[in-house]
């Protein structure tokens, strides 16, 4: 609480009043409107059914400022510094409000912690229920269409809020519960797969393969990147293969491309769609939903309502995940990989975490990939973009196994037997033997915390835009 509050007091000190003042004259803004909002900034946060009512007036006059600015495309030199002297000071006090009522305000939203409610759900839950300390469904809705570029980072907001959701033991470990069910989306595919052995849902697909649940990536016009089109269909894929009765083992596999450089091959996957980034579809919550929702999921199972998954003290349904990795596996798919059992990969494929050309954080890569290269190497592949090949002492460290491009088939069948040959039960107990030494859900809570902030920050970062201009010529690629 005090460490938040020290942080806070840093923020808002960038500008004194006077300063302020002034840099809100100068865009423009009427002085009437500047003096009542600098006078209605709460000093300290207190009791909090009285900061409930008077931090939002504050909020909602800042509010009132930057709506009497143009659009930030179309803002001016001065009019840019108003608006972000704004913002930073709206959330200095958003974070000082947060740092003493976090807890207060998710057990308000969860009726005192009786009901879960998903990530993407609960910012907007949270902006209904607290105006002004994140935006809207209609605010963001207003940026939609807008280039990243040319958005205000409204989102950032959303970042402090999960930031210091998770940050608090109680309402943290809850929410990351509640990522962990199932959908509620997911029942139907699954009842279906059950009787069918086998579902589209268009960005993937899941079918039965003996003994296994096969999710495939298919989003080949982007080299089966991932996006806004493919979140919710990927999570109801390990949902469903999860969840199936029929099944001990779980594979995930990219499908076939039509591009011309790889027709006809099968690609595990390219990341996050940068053309989408870079256009702003990929929203902000994005990023949680993915590594609180299904990257997790692979990793711990799908949790059931009435026992927390953290390995100790109760579980929740879970299989062994094989990832078989044809070509690449760039960024998010990277990512992927470090949560498998095991991973086969053909001879001539590679891997990379691109994390320093994008200007984002690579989703828990910083967290998990230490335990597998080492220290020094993690910070190569994340800092330093190094290309990892699959068949190299360093690639072996990530990769169980090398397999010619033309044998994979059959490497997957092999492994499927091997690790399903002495049952479910056994191999079940091992991953969460070595999971709870490795990986508990509080040590992943602590680390989701610090991520929902700092992504935050660089989702909306102009550097993100100037490395994707200068690294993937973003700006020239169509849709």
């Amino acid at each position: 609480m005090k460490e938040t509050q020290v942080v806070t007091a840093i923020g808002a000190s960038s500008l004194n009043r006077e300063a302020l003042r002034a840099a809100l004259r100068d865009a423009g803004l009427p002085a009437p409107s500047i003096d009542q909002w600098i006078a209605a900034e709460p000093k300290a946060p207190g009791e909090f059914g009285e900061d409930r009512r008077r931090y939002p007036v504050f909020w909602a006059l800042a509010r009132a400022l930057i709506e009497g600015v143009p659009r930030k495309s179309a803002r001016k030199p001065a009019e840019a510094k108003a608006v972000e002297a704004i913002h930073e000071r709206a959330r200095a006090s958003r974070a000082s409000f947060l740092g003493m009522h976090a807890e207060e305000v998710y057990a308000a939203l969860t009726n005192d912690f009786s009901r879960f409610i998903r990530v993407e759900n609960l910012v907007f839950a949270a902006a209904d229920a607290f105006p002004g300390l994140a935006p809207t469904r209609s605010e963001i809705e207003r940026e939609n269409g807008a280039l990243q570029r040319d958005k205000d980072g409204l989102e950032i907001d959303q970042g402090l809020l999960l930031s210091h959701i998770l940050g608090c033991e109680r309402s943290g470990l809850h929410l990351c519960h509640a990522m962990l069910l199932p959908r509620p989306d997911s029942e139907e595919q699954l009842q279906k797969f059950i009787v069918e052995g086998a579902i589209d849902l268009g960005p993937v697909r899941v079918e039965r393969r003996g003994v296994a649940a096969c999710v495939t990536a298919a989003n080949p016009r982007y080299l089966n990147a991932e996006d806004g089109t493919t979140l919710d269909k990927m999570e109801i894929a390990v949902d469903v293969a999860i969840l199936d009765p029929a099944t001990k083992i779980a594979v995930m596999r990219g499908g076939v491309i039509d591009h011309p450089k790889y027709r006809g091959q099968r690609i595990f996957g390219a990341g996050i769609n940068l053309t989408h980034l870079y256009r702003g579809e990929i929203a902000f919550v994005w990023y949680l939903q993915r590594d609180l929702g299904y990257v997790h999921k692979m990793f711990r199972g799908v949790a059931r309502p009435d026992a927390l998954p953290d390995d100790v003290h109760g579980w929740g349904m879970e299989k062994p995940w094989i990832a078989a990795v044809d070509n690449f596996a760039i960024g998010g798919h990277c990512q992927a990989l470090l949560v498998m059992d095991y991973v086969i990969a053909a001879a001539d494929a590679y891997m990379t975490l691109p994390a320093r050309k994008e200007g984002i954080i690579p989703g828990a890569a910083n967290l998990r990939l230490p335990r597998f290269v080492g220290d020094r190497l993690a910070r190569q592949l994340i800092q330093y973009e190094r290309r990892l090949a699959c068949d190299s002492p360093e690639g072996r460290m990530i990769c169980d196994e090398i397999a010619p491009a033309a044998a994979m088939e059959a490497s997957i069948d092999r492994a499927i037997a091997g690790l399903t040959s002495s049952g479910a039960v056994g191999a079940i107990a091992n991953r969460r033997a070595f999971r709870v030494g490795a990986e508990p859900l509080d040590l992943f809570r602590r680390y989701m915390a610090i991520y929902a902030r700092e992504q935050a920050y660089c989702h909306f970062s102009p550097a993100l835009i100037d490395n994707l201009e200068r690294y993937w010529d973003a700006q020239n690629r169509s849709g």
